[in-house]
């Protein structure tokens, strides 16, 4: 039902759940949703479906896994795709998922604020539409589905004399392809995947790239002994302790790579597996970086001390002059923006509370997916658990409506009397 109040602002009341975010996390929760016949809203800020994806990737970009660890539910990749779909192949793949399930989205949507209102048992959820005119939406609501995940808003450091350096910084959200940088000297801030593939494709452009690598990080093949990398240690997994596992994939790796602290990039005294459960860090999945690396083609850099014109100093006093600076330092949640509730979500990283695998659930309603630091996996279990929840909820509600209107109706019965 919607009410029109005035021709700027209207009120929505939604039977179902509202999504907000249009990401492979938000489909996949509106896809499971519609597989329990629940239907939902889906609100997006932007333009298109998965805009992280089609709007702020680089060019080259690939899975870094194999696409079975990669599907959402209820749809498989095609058997014709690679084994690492590019980034084109999986945006057809999440077009043609939203189309299986009829999921259409309420494009250039940004919500400002959602909060729960105690005294009516539901959720508030204000949109302001992007298009021109101002058209603010209040939906109101029982559940409200956070999919906005752990990649909302780019992350770009305070560095010293940022304002001086002359040449171009940008953010890896805004860097397509290493052809604008031909032949120029470009530093990369930050080692994790993004960061090393973005110098790899720099080398291959004939830029001259550099890596500043601020921190310890675990650099792993991207398959070994035949099969993924991240295949095998889920069926290593199964039989054997973590900390084995993560001691055969540093086995292999020194045999594979050599003592990669020669090059720079020192290791953390934690395993890779134990340290992606314990802070959510991800290993770097070399697709070529460290033999680039290793052939000189990619100086490793420490961190920067500050910017001067066309020249970084390094905390080690050295300096060096470079023509730009692209910052590979990652993303954040951007929920304690709009999400007014303090139960469930950090404040200070807008991420759940409690671990995985319990922290898709709130109170009142209140749930989030895409938020588990395991990637597509993760989301596709907290969809399916979400619509699970959601729909055994409803159930509940039509069990006690239906004992109430039963109860309601034989009160109204006449009495039989005796004579």
């Amino acid at each position: 039902m919607t009410t029109q109040s005035s021709s700027s602002s209207r009120c929505v009341c939604v039977p179902g759940p509202v999504i907000v975010g249009a990401g492979p996390s938000g489909l996949a929760a509106a896809a499971c949703l519609k597989e329990k016949g629940v239907p939902s809203i889906l609100l997006e800020r932007s333009n298109c479906i998965a805009s992280l994806w089609q709007l702020k990737t680089y060019d080259r970009l690939r899975l870094h896994l194999p696409k079975q660890f990669c599907e959402l539910p209820f749809m498989g990749f095609p058997t014709d795709f690679p084994k690492y779909p590019s980034k084109k192949q999986f945006v057809e793949y999440l077009q043609c998922y939203a189309n299986k399930f009829d999921i259409k989205p309420r494009f250039n949507e940004t919500v400002q604020r959602a909060e729960f209102d105690s005294k009516l048992g539901l959720w508030r959820v204000k949109s302001v539409a992007g298009d021109g005119k101002k058209q603010i939406t209040e939906y109101v609501c029982r559940w409200l589905i956070v999919a906005t995940g752990e990649n909302a808003e780019a992350v770009v450091p305070k560095i010293e004399g940022m304002g001086e350096f002359g040449g171009s910084i940008k953010h890896t959200s805004l860097y397509k392809s290493g052809d604008e940088y031909r032949g120029k000297k470009v530093l990369v801030v930050g080692c994790g995947n993004s960061g090393m593939e973005v110098c790899l494709d720099l080398c291959n452009q004939n830029a001259k790239p550099s890596l500043v690598v601020r921190h310890t990080v675990h650099v792993l093949p991207r398959e070994m002994l035949g099969k993924s990398t991240f295949g095998l240690s889920m069926w290593l997994l199964k039989w054997l302790p973590i900390r084995f596992v993560d001691r055969l994939l540093l086995i292999v790796s020194w045999l594979m790579f050599g003592d990669t602290s020669r090059l720079g990039l020192d290791r953390p005294s934690l395993g890779p597996l134990q340290l992606k459960n314990l802070s959510g860090k991800t290993p770097v999945l070399d697709v070529g970086t460290l033999a680039k690396i290793k052939s000189g083609h990619i100086k490793v850099c420490p961190a920067i001390k500050r910017l001067k014109h066309h020249a970084v100093e390094f905390d080690n006093g050295r300096k060096e002059r470079f023509d730009d600076i692209i910052l590979a330092t990652g993303y954040k949640s951007n929920v304690p923006y709009w999400l007014k509730e303090g139960d469930m979500f950090c404040k200070e990283d807008g991420l759940p509370r409690r671990p995985f695998p319990n922290g898709w659930k709130g109170e009142s309603g209140l749930y989030a997916v895409g938020f588990t630091k395991r990637g597509l996996l993760g989301a596709s279990m907290d969809s399916k658990r979400i619509a699970q929840d959601i729909a055994q909820d409803i159930e509940r509600c039509w069990k006690a409506e239906a004992k109430h209107t039963s109860a309601f109706a034989r009160s109204l019965l006449p009495h039989s009397s005796n004579s």
